[in-house]
């Protein structure tokens, strides 16, 4: 078992191809070049979000920029860390909040390569992103599970998508390994249980020290197959205060405690930057961990509207089943309720169980 420091603190036709020891608190290196034989990960807090860079001796990976506003955010924080090209960029799925600062980003930087799942998308958000790689003369390369690239010192293995077609755009989401030493990230944009378990049946070796939780720590995601095949020690989640969608959700964090994984949240200690030396990893936050644990680990979550009225659908479905929906759930808004409740204890207690999407 590795030992880990942890410091608190348009179109588809541009694509061409298919053991702690200790805790410390410390502020994060003001020193923004990557120094020595390492191997760096930022997860930037840019909220209910993602966007991720991952820095290999010379080489520089983005993963996702934020949402439509975020993109002169992440090019100066780029730009902070002496970021002066990009050597692979990765649009793990077209929602917005994963590639809505990709066009800023592309524009003002030089990009050698670009990873996008293959999967067409009608949204200007979208179509800005495919405009920017058309005014850089770049075209994109279809992920796809099995591929591979070095950078710098370190491997990315790509492991999803792995299906030509899905019913949700999550699961089209880029899934990515990146390896360095011995030490390992596992990054899996928004993927949901359906990529989970066929990346489970490809026989990928998941094994990660470090998860960034899926789909912003939505119980969509993090199944426990999954998160047993992981085994990761630390996760990270990138997430707003206080979001629409109530992310993350009170069962994922169970899950990960569980497990004994150390949870990191942006929403929490803001951006986290770890660094690997191939055999420990760093963690290094801008603000110190909440000494009291998070409300969703402890306390039954309350779904209630300005008027104190609750927001959980309670509906009998043809077959006389009792289920309820949560906010932010793929089928809520369809979902014509016949009671509502404030929390789950109390849709259970009426004879209630949770849909299964």
């Amino acid at each position: 078992m590795k030992r880990f420091i942890v410091f608190a603190v348009m179109l588809l036709l541009l694509l061409t191809g298919c053991a702690a020891q200790g805790e410390r608190v410390t502020a994060p290196s003001s020193e923004p070049a990557l120094q020595g034989d390492k191997l760096r990960v930022h997860f930037i807090n840019v909220g209910q979000a993602d966007a991720i860079l991952v820095q290999s001796q010379q080489a520089n990976l983005l993963i996702d920029a934020g949402k439509n506003g975020d993109g002169q955010m992440v090019v100066d924080y780029l730009k902070q860390q002496g970021i002066q090209k990009l050597d692979v960029v990765m649009g793990t799925h077209p929602h917005e909040d994963h590639i809505g600062g990709l066009d800023t980003v592309i524009k003002q930087y030089d990009v050698k390569k670009v990873y996008l799942p293959k999967v067409n998308h009608n949204t200007k958000t979208y179509q800005d992103v495919l405009l920017a790689l058309k005014d850089k003369h770049l075209k994109a390369t279809a992920a796809a599970g099995g591929q591979e690239f070095a950078l710098g010192g370190a491997t990315v293995e790509i492991i999803a998508p792995n299906s030509e077609k899905y019913k949700e755009l999550n699961n089209y989401s880029i899934v990515c390994k990146v390896t360095y030493g011995e030490t390992s990230f596992l990054l899996p944009g928004d993927a949901e249980e359906l990529s989970e378990k066929e990346m489970l049946k490809q026989g990928y070796n998941l094994k990660a020290d470090v998860l960034k939780v899926g789909h912003h720590g939505s119980h969509s995601s993090t199944s426990e197959a999954f998160l047993k095949a992981v085994a990761p020690e630390l996760a990270v989640i990138s997430v707003a205060k206080e979001n629409d969608y109530g992310h993350p959700h009170q069962e994922i964090m169970q899950r990960l405690a569980a497990h004994k994984v150390k949870v990191y949240l942006t929403s929490q200690v803001g951006t986290i930057v770890m660094n690997s030396d191939g055999k420990e990893i760093e963690v290094q936050t801008e603000q110190k961990a909440p000494a009291k644990a998070p409300s969703t680990q402890t306390e039954e979550q309350i779904f209630v509207d300005a008027n104190n009225q609750g927001l959980i659908k309670g509906n009998i479905n043809k077959a006389g089943e009792k289920i309820y929906h949560l906010p932010g759930m793929q089928n809520y808004e369809r979902t014509q309720p016949e009671a509502w409740f404030k929390t789950e204890a109390e849709a259970k207690a009426a004879g209630f169980r949770r849909a299964a999407k």
